[in-house]
């Protein structure tokens, strides 16, 4: 990937035996990792990194099966599952010489955040994450027609096959649509990062698929575990998100508060990637979070 993060070193960091993670570290101080989202690499961090950085030591990693990460043969349901992501993000914190460390992640990144967030509160500080519902609540908010917007989540939750097919078959255009549709403008993201996601996707496309289709399988089955027990998020937590909720028909605030009783829910008004469209104001939430 020819685009790089100005002042961030670029590493390779071993998370499991047969997966290492492409990362940008930059910054110093209390460490904040930061996970993107679908269908971006850790570039989309590229300003509130920055602003960030200032203070704290930033830590951008591509997740398993996207960017420059490894993408190891999907051999299982655990191999992409958000325990497994959590879990390689624990690791590489670790790593890079962090026991404790504040995590954000925007869509599939926040999904692994959550994650993390349950099976690993002795190291998560902070917790926020940025446009999605848990992978449950996901799932049971979507319903009849309305459900259109989220074809994606239907097709890649399909056994290996067909969707891999589907996809490889016009990348460019499957991977593009949700970069032009979830964007309030084509400013957000330039014309070289998109073509930097974009590559990044076309080269992927067994990997995300996989990663999706852990989605309506096993990570359910782990949320669910979760819900039955009682299982909360314990440290302080910050959502944001565009309104979704009156879209489709339910309380977005609800669904999170019922995980997370320290929570402050936030609602946008820019588009989906928000993190490049209003920066300034995701960094100064993040930064509300760590002062809490």
């Amino acid at each position: 990937m020819s685009i790089t993060l100005p002042g961030f070193d670029l590493q390779r960091v071993r998370v499991a035996e047969d997966v290492s993670l492409n990362v940008a570290v930059g910054g110093s101080g209390t460490p904040v990792v930061l996970l993107h989202g679908f269908p971006q690499t850790h570039l989309m961090w590229r300003a509130v990194a920055a602003e960030l950085a200032a203070e704290h030591t930033v830590v951008c990693p591509d997740l398993r099966g996207y960017g420059d990460s490894d993408k190891p043969v999907e051999d299982g349901p655990d191999t992409y599952s958000k325990r497994t992501m959590a879990q390689d993000v624990v690791t590489l914190a670790r790593k890079l010489g962090h026991d404790r460390f504040a995590l954000a992640g925007h869509d599939r990144g926040a999904l692994v955040a959550f994650r993390a967030g349950l099976d690993h509160p002795e190291s998560v500080t902070h917790l926020a994450c940025l446009d999605v519902l848990p992978t449950l609540d996901m799932w049971e908010a979507l319903h009849g027609v309305t459900a259109a917007v989220g074809f994606h989540l239907y097709l890649m939750a399909q056994p290996p096959g067909l969707p891999e097919k589907m996809i490889r078959a016009s990348a460019d255009e499957f991977f593009g649509h949700f970069l032009d549709l979830w964007a309030t403008g084509p400013q957000a993201i330039p014309a070289d990062v998109r073509d930097a996601y974009l590559a990044a996707c076309r080269n992927a496309v067994p990997s995300i698929v996989a990663d999706y289709r852990a989605s309506a399988g096993i990570d359910v089955e782990h949320d669910r575990a979760d819900r039955a027990a009682g299982r909360r998020l314990t440290m302080p937590v910050t959502v944001l998100q565009q309104d979704w909720g009156a879209a489709l028909g339910y309380d977005a605030a609800a669904l999170w508060g019922a995980w997370a009783p320290d929570l402050r829910h936030l609602t946008v008004s820019c588009g989906h990637f928000m993190a490049e469209e209003d920066p300034a104001d995701i960094a100064l939430a993040l930064g509300e979070l760590l002062a809490r």
